[in-house]
């Protein structure tokens, strides 16, 4: 799974063994960006105080974020080819840290939403400057250990950032979280001068006709996806801004997206054809291998932003529980996949990627099918927690495996294109598997409560005008206790009522489930396209290396 040291002055077989302070910098960049996405919603009550705004006004922090990583990432890997690496990752972290200035003494909303389209416009070119900087200063082991550590930071991010953002937003106020961003900005400043990098290339041009179409593609995807709730799933929801003779536009900007994407690579395609720098280098994806890996990413990390939306939407709005308990239920699963992203790389001189790719996927199929069946409304159960870890033990084992299935595969020149797909892919999986998620438990929600009212006839059509039940979506029993009290029902009628929200809200989340499962399971089939080389033997990674060894 490793590969050789690629500097011609390094011998064949040997591998030159480097200090990790440099890479302590990388592992706080990566924990810079993930802390700043995960502090974003604990800050959320605290901004709808402070600026006296709605919380879909406060939340579109999040989205200028995600859409700012997502839209320029490959871009902004170009970029790093043509500056030098070292020097345009040094300068986006100042203008990270500046963000984070923004963020703390924004007076208005607005400024808080610049603070963090800013932050995504220097997370987009962090993002892949992470994979070629690792390239050019580790190689081998290390730098399998290295890619790995990538993983576990987002895990760890996550949940320092609830604890300790949530324990300051609680007694201090929202602000002073986003000083830690500040201090781990100053903190990789500082290390990022024990990194090494070649110099840039002047002579690389960027081709903007492709940065417009795949910002614009991913832009509308990701719109698209993030809104099939809101705006409708078929038809054209009040919500929705506009209509496409009474479709919802959020599907509409899906297939726009897609045709976009496509009308990309056919453009990147005629520019390679005609000897001429593309934004995105298609050769790191020349092979079968490296493509399964692409998908493989999608899928886990999809399914991670599936289960990350599932699991808090059920014990905080059904259950009614605090964020606080909801970190406590996903403890087991953050915590696994954080340790499981660092160890994984140990077993990779013993099994190559298809095995590991494989089996891992097996352990998310299986996990998934397990929690759909043992789920109960205490979230805590034994069987409960052994789900969430074994979920987690395969999800840390793929999302190291693919990523280091990537950069081992591409030459070091080609680092900060594979960073780029990575970005690209991610950010886009994160937004599909939750928009997703939530538009097919809603889904299946309806029909859920629809056959379970006509099984009640205890509950009379009337009542079930009034409570509005053709509009459902989760609610927690003492949210409709509430409702209902401002209705005639009686007490029998409540307590029927309160059943069927409990019946079907339980049996919505383990279809859900079960759904995720056959998701995960269908993955395996890309997983069993890895590569199958033993682990002495070393692949080719340059992009004309012969007939693809996974046939």
């Amino acid at each position: 799974m490793t590969t050789t040291a690629r500097d011609p002055g390094t011998a064949a077989g040997a591998e030159e063994r480097r200090s990790w302070v440099p890479m302590v910098g990388l592992f706080l960049a990566q924990v810079l960006m993930s802390f700043n996405v995960a502090a974003l919603p604990v800050s959320i009550g605290g901004m709808v105080a402070d600026f006296g705004v709605p919380p879909t006004v406060v939340s579109s922090t999040i989205v200028v974020y995600g859409l700012a990583v997502a839209a320029l990432v490959m871009t902004g890997a170009k970029l790093g080819q043509r500056i030098g690496w070292v020097v345009v990752f040094r300068s986006v972290v100042v203008v990270f840290a500046c963000s984070a200035l923004l963020m703390i003494l924004s007076p208005t909303v607005g400024w808080a939403i610049a603070g963090q389209a800013l932050a995504g416009a220097s997370a987009a070119i962090i993002v892949p400057a992470l994979v070629a900087l690792i390239a050019e200063n580790y190689r081998g082991a290390q730098q399998a250990t290295a890619i790995g550590s990538l993983g576990s930071a987002r895990a760890i991010s996550g949940v320092s950032a609830f604890f300790v953002g949530g324990a300051l937003g609680t007694l201090v106020g929202w602000r002073p979280v986003f000083g830690i961003v500040l201090a781990l900005a100053v903190a990789v400043f500082v290390l990022s001068f024990r990194l090494r990098s070649d110099g840039g290339d002047p002579g690389i041009r960027i081709d903007l006709v492709a940065a417009v179409l795949i910002g614009a593609a991913i832009v509308t995807l990701t719109l698209g996806f993030n809104n099939l709730n809101a705006w409708g799933l078929f038809y054209a929801s009040p919500d929705a801004p506009f209509d496409v003779l009474g479709m919802s536009p959020a599907p509409v900007l899906v297939v726009v997206g897609i045709v976009l994407g496509q009308v990309f690579f056919a453009w990147t395609r005629r520019r390679i054809a005609a000897g001429k720098v593309p934004l995105v280098d298609l050769s790191v994806l020349g092979r079968s291998s490296e493509r399964a890996a692409v998908y493989a990413m999608f899928v886990v990390v999809a399914l991670e932003a599936a289960l990350n939306f599932t699991v808090p939407l059920y014990i905080q709005i059904v259950q009614g529980r605090t964020p606080f308990d909801t970190s406590l239920a996903m403890m087991p699963f953050n915590l696994t996949v954080f340790v499981t992203a660092t160890l994984i790389v140990r077993f990779y001189k013993r099994y190559p990627p298809r095995t590991i790719g494989v089996f891992g996927f097996v352990l998310t199929t299986v996990a998934l099918v397990w929690l759909a069946f043992v789920v109960t409304n205490n979230w805590e159960t034994l069987p409960t927690i052994l789900g969430l870890f074994v979920f987690g033990v395969g999800q840390g084992a793929l999302v190291t495996l693919v990523f280091n299935v990537l950069v081992t595969a591409a030459p070091t020149r080609l680092a900060g294109d594979v960073g780029s797909i990575r970005g690209t892919t991610q950010n886009l999986a994160s937004a599909v598997g939750t928009a997703v998620a939530g538009a097919l438990l809603v889904t299946i929600l309806g029909v859920s409560v629809g056959r379970a009212v006509t099984e009640h006839p205890e509950l009379p059509p009337s009542l079930v005008a009034q409570v509005d039940l053709d509009n459902v979506n989760f609610v927690s029993n003492d949210d409709l206790r509430d409702v209902l009290e401002a209705t005639d029902a009686s007490d029998a009628q409540v307590d029927a009522a309160v059943e069927v929200n409990e019946e079907s809200r339980l049996g919505t989340l383990r279809l859900g489930l079960l759904i995720l499962a056959g998701v995960s399971a269908t993955a395996v089939l890309p997983a069993s396209r890895l590569p199958r080389y033993r682990p002495d033997e070393i692949p080719d990674p340059s992009p004309a290396a012969g007939p693809d060894p996974n046939p």
